[in-house]
């Protein structure tokens, strides 16, 4: 029955089961999710790929602009459409948002790489 199943990257055991979008190990408890075929190596390593708006892909540290306008809770006014955003750092935020950085004149705070491209 679990001969189409892959062992687990961590231990190696070959009673892997499905659980919903995910795959665990009964033996040492790791659970991950079956996107890539091509090894336990490959699987352990791989880095989730985060795009701007228009299919760059972006990396720590790069230099982006908003691509239209935002609304920003607790200020009157928003970030215009245009604004320059220096030194990005990827992250697993909530709700989509994966860039974390800091924009002059609002302080650090989270976008979504939908709305920006990178510059």
């Amino acid at each position: 029955m679990n001969d189409d199943l892959p062992a687990c990257p961590k231990c190696s055991g070959e009673y892997t089961y499905e659980m919903n979008a995910l795959m665990v190990c009964p033996e040492c408890g790791h659970e991950w999710a079956p996107a890539t075929d091509s090894g336990a190596e490959s699987g352990a390593t791989g880095e989730r790929v985060i795009k701007d708006a228009v299919g760059n892909v972006l990396s720590d540290g790069d230099t982006v602009t908003v691509v239209k306008a935002l609304k920003v809770k607790g200020s009157p006014a928003g970030i215009k459409a245009g604004t320059k955003v220096r030194n990005i750092r990827l992250v697993d935020g909530v709700d989509g948002h994966d860039i974390d950085c800091r924009i002059e004149g609002f302080g650090p705070m989270q976008l979504k790489s939908s709305v920006v491209k990178k510059a």
